[in-house]
């Protein structure tokens, strides 16, 4: 400002991006079609000493149960579990200096400035893990889809060939004395679904965040303590924070039991249920022992 001395102010901080939990999501589509975010940029200083306007802060809805991971470092940034929980993704970058910073008794006309920073920029992965009460694990054509759409309001898809589930489904199940629980049905796992084959490493972390584990063995499998032995062990060698989780032994099918013929015997220290989605045999029997064995809500480990 002629003989008035410098007036410039500072620039305007620019805009942060946060990941913001929203109730009312299920799904990441909206991130397949755009995959390029950026926050508002600050503006400019102006005279009279005015400092610019700090530019807006960005927030991408995400459904809970989403995880943040950094792709080039593979550090994981955080999770987003409930409604409205924020995590902060890339940092604001900081506005300049105007030049009625750098007067000073001796220095009374500078023409210095100093110019803001760039904000923070990363290539982020975004993974959504369902969170659900118990997860149904079992091989293709266990009778998983069968039994989540008797004992709740979902209709997955239901068929006699292999990986007819190929995404995930949760149904809620009503108890008397208005108890629920959610159920997940999760897509066939077969013998090396921990290292990627068929669908299992898509699928086996939405199981991660379950509190219970229902094995589905069909009583009509050529060799039903090997299927048991095989689902445990895919689980411990994909996560084992995953086999330690409680489980139930679901036999399903029973309906195809010759008759006269036992159900056949699990080696295992975990509650056994044999069930029939068909006829309906055991499923209040198996509803009440999956309720029971639920563990607290404050017991759940998340990965």
């Amino acid at each position: 400002m002629p003989k008035g001395g410098p007036d410039g102010g500072d620039g305007g901080q620019g805009g942060s991006v946060f990941v913001r939990a929203d109730g009312n999501l299920a799904t990441l589509l909206d991130y397949r079609y755009r995959t390029q975010w950026k926050a508002e940029r600050g503006t400019h200083g102006k005279g009279k000493n005015m400092t610019g306007r700090s530019g807006a802060h960005l927030y991408l809805p995400v459904p809970p149960g989403t995880e943040i991971r950094d792709v080039d470092s593979g550090e994981l940034l955080g999770e987003l579990l409930a409604p409205g929980d924020e995590l902060l993704i890339a940092k604001a970058g900081r506005g300049g200096r105007g030049n009625a910073r750098f007067a000073t008794p001796t220095h009374q006309t500078p023409r210095e400035w100093e110019p803001g920073e760039w904000g923070q920029e990363r290539n982020v992965e975004l993974v959504l893990k369902l969170i659900a009460d118990v997860g149904l694990l079992g091989e293709p054509n266990a009778g998983k889809s069968t039994l989540l759409s008797v004992i709740s309001a979902a209709r997955p898809k239901v068929a006699d060939y292999p990986f007819t589930t190929l995404e995930p489904h949760l149904g809620v199940v009503g108890l008397s004395n208005a108890r629920s629980f959610v159920v997940a049905d999760i897509p066939g796992i077969i013998e090396g679904a921990h290292a990627g084959k068929g669908l299992g490493l898509r699928f086996l972390q939405h199981v991660e965040r379950t509190r219970l584990l229902a094995v589905l063995v069909p009583v009509n499998s050529p060799d039903p303590q090997a299927t048991y032995d095989l689902l445990l062990r895919e689980a411990a060698l994909f996560s084992p924070a995953l086999a330690a989780k409680p489980h139930i032994v679901v036999l399903t099918k029973a309906d195809l039991l010759p008759l006269g013929d036992a159900v056949p015997a699990i080696r295992t220290e975990a509650p056994a249920r044999a069930i029939s989605a068909v006829t309906g045999a055991g499923i209040p029997e198996l509803l009440e022992t999956l309720w029971r064995t639920l563990p607290p809500r404050a017991a759940v480990a998340t990965s």
